[in-house]
């Protein structure tokens, strides 16, 4: 029994032993693993202040990167805000300035008149046009090879010559020529018989009121007469307006032959609607555009005045004629159509800009404003009246902006397709 236990004793230590050296082994390798971490932690003990050195240069350069990305930021934002506060600039250099005509006009507040836009007519003026009519029964030949409309003419020229020669009822110079003879014949007689009181008196003046009228027809045909018929001159000098006969033609006393025109003044009617009626009294001048010059031509540059206005409406007619004389420079055409701009009362700090430096999109207008020497911008306006000349602004514009006034289209090319040569948008 004192064996077993003995046996016993001896195995519980072995084990023991065996355990021991297990667990040292055990306690070494993990010794050994940790071991880089402990002398991290010790190195991090022993050396703070380089440890906080380096952690405050680790942070400093963070926070370096930190703000060379927070100044990055700022720069791209504000190169972002530049680059967006031209993005709609148009670019143009002087040269190119130069080359599309671009002319600028300063906006600033001035008079401004009511205006009534409406329709009218050029018409000659009452006395600057003569009608030549037919002073014998005859067939008409004209005296000058180009009597046509518009060729010039002087006072007292022979136009047109009209003769009964071959005509049935007999020449009328010769039948004026043979009743003046025998009424002066008689005549004559008369006064021989009227001395010696061998007449009556009465039978005496019927002879002589004869006499009278026969040398009266004569001398209103005979002496005009030549070998082409009877002579009909130019009433004053002019142009032919319009030539109502032809060559060979018949034509009966009295029947309009042609139209000479002084071409000096001409009438400008304009058909006002009768809702513009009370207006009318204050209407002092007009402007008009003609459908064969585009150019506005104003009343107050041609010696223009108010002749009168209609107080009345016809049957025929739904408007009011308003008449104004003018003197005729030459370049209009009597009885052409024409667009008139009534102007009535002036306004004053009204801002108004010429009408070429409009453009138009779909019913809303734009000017373009030139924020530098070399730049434009496009700027949306409201328009109120215009003159034929200039347009109201109502807004959009203010005092002191430069506004393209002549040009306008070659801006409005560069800033939608670059039509401009050289011309580019940012």
């Amino acid at each position: 029994m004192k064996k077993y236990i003995v046996f016993f004793a001896c195995l519980q230590a072995i084990l023991w032993s065996c355990d021991s050296g297990q667990k040292t082994d055990k306690s070494v390798e993990h010794n050994y693993t940790a071991e880089p971490y402990e002398d991290n932690n010790h190195k991090h003990a022993e050396s703070e202040d380089c440890d906080h050195e380096h952690d405050h240069e680790h942070e400093t350069e963070h926070n370096h990167a930190d703000d060379e990305e927070r100044g990055h930021s700022c720069d791209t934002h504000g190169s972002a805000k530049e680059e967006q506060s031209h993005a709609d600039e148009i670019v143009f250099t002087s040269e190119q300035t130069k080359s599309a005509g671009l002319e600028t006009v300063t906006v600033k507040p001035g008079k401004f008149h009511q205006v009534i836009k409406t329709s009218g007519q050029i018409l000659p003026a009452q006395g600057d046009e003569v009608t030549v009519s037919a002073t014998a029964n005859g067939i008409v030949s004209f005296n000058k090879a180009s009597l046509n409309e518009g060729a010039a003419v002087k006072g007292g020229e022979s136009l047109i010559s009209i003769s009964s020669k071959n005509l049935v009822d007999g020449d009328p110079i010769v039948k004026a020529k043979l009743a003046y003879d025998i009424a002066q014949r008689e005549f004559q007689r008369a006064e021989s018989l009227i001395a010696d009181k061998l007449i009556p008196e009465k039978e005496y003046n019927e002879i002589k009121l004869n006499h009278e009228n026969a040398k009266a027809a004569y001398q209103a045909i005979g002496l005009r007469s030549t070998a082409r018929g009877v002579n009909i001159p130019a009433p004053v000098s002019g142009f032919v307006k319009s030539k109502l006969v032809a060559e060979g033609q018949y034509v009966d006393v009295g029947q309009p032959l042609m139209t000479v025109t002084r071409n000096q003044k001409l009438q400008l009617r304009a058909d006002v609607p009768e809702r513009y009626y009370k207006d009318l009294g204050s209407v002092n001048s007009a402007n008009f555009r003609t459908s064969y010059d585009k150019t506005i031509h104003r009343l107050s540059d041609l010696n223009g005045k108010p002749v009168s206005y209609g107080r009345s409406i016809n049957s025929r007619e739904y408007s009011l004629p308003a008449n104004f004389e003018f003197d005729n420079t030459g370049q209009f055409v009597s009885g052409s159509y024409v667009e008139v701009y009534l102007l009535g009362q002036p306004r004053e700090n009204v801002m108004a800009i010429p009408l070429s430096s409009l453009t138009e999109e779909q019913g809303v207008y734009f000017v373009y404003l030139q924020t530098r020497p070399d730049a434009y911008k496009k700027q949306e306006v409201k328009t109120g009246a215009n003159d034929g000349g200039f347009v109201e602004i109502l807004s959009g514009l203010k005092k002191g902006d430069r506004v393209v006034s002549k040009g306008v289209y070659h801006v409005k090319l560069a800033s939608t397709a670059s039509a401009v040569p050289h011309a580019h948008e940012h």
